[in-house]
Order: C-alpha cells, then sequence, then structure tokens
C-alpha cells in the first residue's frame, strides 16, 4: 500500500507543499486562549507550502522583534519548499524528476535526509508508504497537474505502476545524491516534507534562544515548551467526519511532535463512490478500509508527518507495525456512522 498526497491534504488545523486543499485534523486548542491572545506573547502567520503556518511564542526573546524573526522563519519554510515542491518545476525535487539519468545526482543535505527517512519507513512498512508514487498521484488528479478530470483508466493506472516502486530510487548522504534505475521514476515528498519544514522552523527557533513554542504547518505541528500559563501545548485532534470540526480527543504535547493524516479531507466523488488520496502502490488504486484517520505522535515533526501516512496506508494492520516500532499512534475506525478509538500503547 502506498500513500499520495497533495502537499496540503495532511491534517491539523491551523492548515499545506503543493496544493491548494487546507489538510485539517489537529487544531490548536484556543480554549486555553487566554495565554496566547496577552500581548506578551507572539503569533507569526503566513502561507507557504500550498497552505499556512501559524506559530505561537509565549516567552519571546528581547534580542530581536517579532517582525524580524517572522522574516527569518519565512525564509526557512520558503527554502525547504523550493528544494522539495512538485509544484516548482525549478525546484530541486522536479528538476530530479524532470531528469532521465539513472547517474547519482547531486541534491542538498535536507533533501537527502528526507529521502533517506522516508526510504527508511518504506523498508519497516514493505512498501506501504513509497514516496516514487508521484505518477499515481498525477493521474489520481492529487499532484500539480490540472488536465485530470475523475477516475483514470486501468491502462493508464497500469502504466503509472510500472514505474513506481521505492526499491528503484537510492539516497546517499556523502555526498547527499539520489539515484533511479527507472528513467521516469517520480519522487512526491508531499507526506513528509512539510514536517521537515516544522521540523527547520523549529530549529530557527531554538538557535535564537526561544524555547516555548508552537510551530505548525498545514496540520504538521511542533510544540516545545510551555505556554503562557506554565502548561504543556494542548492539542485537539478532530473527528474524522467531512465537512465538521468536532473535537475527538485532547492532546498535551511538551517537546514533541504531532502529526494526523484522514481520509476525509483531500477525495474527490464519482459515480457515487468516494476516492481518497492514500493511494495503494501495489493496485494503484485509493485504499480501501475502515481506517479514517491516524494520528502520530514523534520526536520530530517529519516522522509523525511520514508515519501518520503510512500507518494510514496500512490500515487495520498500521497498528500492529505501531506496537512493533514502539510508535505512539491512535487510529480511528469508521463502522458506518460509527466512529471507533484505537491506539498503540506509546499513545
Amino acid at each position: 500500500m502506498n500513500f499520495s498526497a497533495r502537499y496540503s491534504h495532511k491534517s491539523s488545523q491551523v492548515s499545506g507543499l503543493g496544493g491548494s486543499l487546507r489538510a485539517a485534523a489537529l487544531i490548536l486548542l484556543l480554549g486555553v486562549l487566554a495565554a496566547c491572545s496577552q500581548p506578551e506573547d507572539w503569533m507569526i502567520e503566513g502561507s507557504a507550502m500550498g497552505t499556512s503556518y501559524t506559530i505561537r511564542i509565549s516567552h519571546p526573546s528581547t534580542d530581536f522583534t517579532r517582525d524580524e524573526l517572522a522574516t527569518m522563519l519565512a525564509a526557512e519554510i520558503e527554502r525547504v519548499e523550493a528544494l522539495m515542491s512538485t509544484y516548482r518545476p525549478e525546484s530541486e525535487l522536479s528538476q530530479f524528476n524532470a531528469s532521465d539519468s539513472t547517474d547519482w545526482v547531486h541534491v542538498s543535505e535536507d533533501t537527502a535526509i528526507v529521502v533517506a527517512t522516508a526510504q527508511e519507513i518504506s523498508r519497516l512498512t514493505d512498501g506501504a508508504f513509497d514516496i516514487t508514487v508521484g505518477p499515481l498521484v498525477d493521474i489520481w488528479g492529487f499532484g500539480p497537474r490540472l488536465d485530470v478530470n475523475g477516475r483514470p483508466s486501468d491502462e493508464e493506472i497500469a502504466e503509472a505502476l510500472s514505474h513506481v516502486g521505492y526499491q528503484k530510487l537510492d539516497v546517499r548522504q556523502d555526498p547527499p545524491g539520489l539515484r533511479k534505475s527507472d528513467p521516469s521514476l517520480h519522487v512526491d515528498l508531499s507526506a513528509i516534507a512539510k514536517g521537515y519544514g516544522v521540523d527547520r522552523a523549529a530549529q530557527v527557533l531554538t538557535e535564537h534562544g526561544i524555547n516555548d513554542y508552537m510551530v505548525e504547518i498545514g496540520g504538521d505541528l511542533k510544540a516545545a515548551g510551555y505556554n503562557r500559563e506554565g502548561n504543556p501545548w494542548r492539542i485537539a485532534v478532530e473527528r474524522p467526519i467531512p465537512g465538521d470540526r468536532a473535537l475527538l480527543e485532547v492532546v498535551a504535547v511538551e517537546d514533541m511532535a504531532i502529526a494526523t493524516s484522514g481520509d476525509y479531507r483531500n477525495f474527490f466523488m464519482q459515480d457515487g463512490v468516494l476516492y481518497s488520496h492514500t493511494l495503494n502502490s501495489r493496485t494503484g488504486r485509493p485504499v480501501s478500509h475502515k481506517i479514517a484517520s491516524v494520528s502520530v505522535r514523534a520526536r520530530s515533526a517529519m516522522l509523525a508527518d511520514g508515519w501518520a501516512t503510512a500507518l494510514l496506508a496500512m490500515g487495520e494492520k498500521g497498528l500492529g507495525i505501531a506496537e512493533e516500532q514502539e510508535i505512539a499512534a491512535l487510529m480511528v475506525e469508521r463502522d458506518g456512522d460509527a466512529l471507533h478509538e484505537k491506539s498503540s500503547k506509546n499513545w
């Protein structure tokens, strides 16, 4: 099984790399808002990666202004997007995808780190997570192509599948580089690069002496320290219901990242059938199982982002791999109109 995801359909609210859809499955609890709305707190907002971002700082430094910090954060998020977006023809990743060379291609250290992490998740999930699903993402209309309308033909699916497989992609760290064995291989980092953007923005804050913050990009989130009231940041996980914003569970996040992937924000209907953006890399078609959403806590937003997608792609089998890999995961199963929660012991 596998994922496909437009750079914006991963989950959490406050807001996406590539697409215009706004993923929403985690909402920063603004109920304890008293703290967040006081003048002493800083909130920085902007648009990037096909979505919006929100950064909250509860004890800002006096060494620089909020505008100066906002400029630094925007520049770092833009740098990651410029490297890894499939929506920008000039990006490092798009240039690699466009090349038909099967030799090593030099890439940035950042891109090599993200690809190496994705490849490790692919290995641990036996390909349930696979960043080479770019051709499938495109023909199903979840990528940058604008000429897709509805379900692709069986012939189109078969052709795209022939160029998919994480084993066809190599990555090295020193010197950083990528190599593909299939000239038509197309890498899509939309299910993991946004999390990396969160981690990089958080690193900017840490390097400037800020230790109490919450960084969110398109639903992927990382928090450190405490809010203004001296408590851990509190995040609300949404119920996976299309068009609804109901609360499922509240999670305290302290020096941790969290991301949610779901089937209820990015999909299309055709002939009464719902086609989700999460794709099975073996069949080339959207997954069909009862798991509606998966939330993951991890030490980095990149890992939370990737594993949330991987476990969703695995469906009911995802909980087993979460236990095996000691991943903190919350899975929501849809049974008709009813929702049932189940979680790994680390959740």
